[in-house]
């Protein structure tokens, strides 16, 4: 059994996304990041960072697992699925992982910040970080005119990214012409792992709707940016 602490943000997503597709089973343990749960000593236990997500693998002598990019790589070396084992094939998903947690996440998480939470519209900050959104997914756009999916099959390069482009709008970075991506953005949103591992811990509404909601949960996720 996997226990899973986590949130409804993009980070959280993706280990959910991975666990469904995985076929894994899993127990969820929600995390509300408004009233700092992810600091609770017993929690920081488990995850020293204070962020989420995080696992325990109970059929593994309760092996904890930090950071969603490990957890992905920890979820599919346990299966052997969605990782190639040849060398070039792990590199090509690692590459594009490492794409994802290095800029894709950190880039739109400081552009949702400064486009609808900074107190003060700072608009060089606010270029600045959409620009470089846009600019990043015109490298996945390029790369999905090559390949159906970022490495050479489906993989968790693809799961890790998913969650993340899917909230453009909250960005505000526009996708005008990245036709490419958006065959991929709804080949992935079809996917019944993808559908059913937005919905954890809970279900949000539409990110284009100005909710309360809505708000909480990109306020949350990004004024805690965790990779």
């Amino acid at each position: 059994m996997i226990e899973l602490y986590t949130a409804a943000t993009p980070n959280g997503h993706k280990v959910s996304i991975a666990l469904e597709e995985l076929g894994l089973p899993y127990r969820v343990h929600a995390i509300d990041l408004m009233k700092g749960e992810q600091k609770r000593p017993d929690y920081l236990k488990l995850n020293p960072n204070g962020r989420i997500p995080t696992i325990v693998d109970t059929d593994n002598d309760d092996f904890a697992v930090f950071e969603s990019g490990a957890i992905l790589i920890y979820l599919a070396e346990k299966t052997g699925r969605l990782l190639p084992k040849d060398a070039k094939g792990r590199s090509r998903v690692l590459q594009w992982l490492m794409f994802q947690m290095s800029g894709i996440g950190p880039m739109m998480g400081q552009a949702n910040v400064f486009f609808r939470y900074f107190p003060e519209k700072i608009q060089p900050a606010i270029d600045r970080y959409q620009n470089e959104c846009r600019r990043l997914f015109e490298v996945l756009d390029r790369r999905l005119g090559e390949s159906e999916w970022l490495a050479d099959d489906y993989s968790i390069a693809d799961i890790a990214t998913w969650p993340w482009v899917r909230t453009y709008k909250w960005s505000g970075v526009k996708v005008d012409g990245l036709e490419n991506l958006k065959r991929w953005r709804d080949a992935m949103a079809a996917r019944p792992a993808c559908q059913k591992g937005i919905e954890v811990p809970v279900k949000l509404p539409p990110l284009d709707e100005a909710s309360d909601a809505a708000r909480a949960f990109v306020k949350g996720a990004q004024s805690m940016l965790q990779k």
